[in-house]
């Protein structure tokens, strides 16, 4: 799911949202509420309507990624080194080396490269999420029965699973556009692919259909232990937080929860993101074949070639993208939320 829930409970495209009226998941398209206002918010979403939630979803997701692009850039290109090259004469990463690399060599512009792609995987990616997790709450709900409908341990597995079933369901779908970011995203100053489509077509050609899957395994791998965490923290941190202080600013409260859950959920994901990254590589450009022994293979030989620490090989740039991403999320989906609220009448 390129790791969505990376950014905690602040939703941005298909990860999960907590309800935090009733203490349960919530599936949404774009931000984390606090509904000590739940009338007030779902009054709001239901004027604006599914189709205007998605596209402000798709929009907030949109713009939060355009604006964290160069960090995102760093952190593909950081955690790919070492897999063509001598390990030996791999430097410690250095943000700022490498920030300057790009513009010296590449051009500001290079910062966003493969933003195009991660643009247009955001609306089908929200859209099949949001659609999806209605799908999937309704069968479960019908396999529980009425009579546990209101038990809010059963709710709260519900929104869950879900929610994990949902991003599933997403991340596959669409899959193939992340692979494709990540490849262009990973070029220095050789192109091979010179754009969306033509990466396409030269992947298809070259490795065939499947081509455009690789390191699937390690991305839906990674769903179930996210949501999970991102979950537990976001949950643990709020409950604390408002026991101590009730009257903080409940946005206040989402948003500075939903940065710590996300950088836990990043950290304890990061090494499947890692891989996931590497395996998406294999075979690019005409190259050899790195990782053949399949997910646990590639761990083991990251971890012999690179040590434990080359699992964590552009953290530091992922984890600055925490907060600026949970914030340009929640106000961009805000924003557009009221904007569509007042042109609907």
């Amino acid at each position: 799911m390129n790791m969505e829930a990376r950014v905690g409970m602040v939703v941005e495209g298909g990860q999960i949202a907590l309800n935090t009226t009733h203490g349960s998941v919530q599936s949404q398209i774009g931000t984390v509420h606090q509904h000590n206002n739940s009338k007030k918010t779902l009054n709001q979403q239901s004027q604006i309507g599914t189709v205007h939630q998605l596209l402000a979803g798709g929009i907030a997701g949109a713009f939060s990624k355009t604006c964290t692009a160069p960090l995102a850039r760093l952190t593909i290109l950081f955690q790919v080194q070492g897999m063509h090259s001598d390990v030996a004469t791999l430097t410690k990463p250095s943000i700022w080396h490498e920030a300057s690399r790009i513009v010296n060599e590449e051009g500001f512009r290079a910062f966003w490269k493969g933003n195009l792609v991660t643009i247009v995987h955001r609306l089908p990616y929200s859209s099949v999420n949001f659609y999806a997790y209605e799908s999937y709450k309704n069968l479960l709900h019908s396999l529980l029965g009425e009579s546990r409908q209101g038990n809010t341990t059963a709710n709260v597995c519900v929104h869950f699973v879900g929610g994990g079933l949902a991003g599933i369901t997403a991340a596959a779908s669409t899959y193939p556009l992340d692979l494709v970011r990540t490849r262009l995203a990973a070029q220095t100053n050789s192109m091979y692919y010179r754009g969306i489509w033509h990466a396409f077509r030269t992947i298809c050609r070259e490795e065939g259909f499947l081509g455009l899957y690789k390191g699937l395994g390690a991305t839906l791998l990674g769903v179930g232990p996210s949501i999970a965490i991102s979950f537990s923290v976001y949950e643990g941190l709020r409950s604390s937080w408002q026991s101590q202080r009730p009257n903080d600013s409940t946005i206040m409260v989402s948003l500075a929860c939903g940065s710590l859950s996300g950088i836990a959920s990043s950290t304890a994901t990061f090494p499947l993101d890692l891989v996931r990254r590497r395996m998406q590589l294999e075979g690019a450009g005409g190259r050899a074949q790195v990782y053949n022994t399949g997910l646990f293979g590639a761990f083991g030989h990251i971890i012999q070639n690179e040590g434990l620490r080359g699992l964590y090989r552009g953290i530091l740039p992922e984890y600055y993208k925490v907060v600026p991403s949970v914030g340009i999320v929640f106000m961009t989906y805000e924003s557009l939320k009221m904007l569509f609220s007042h042109t609907s009448y």
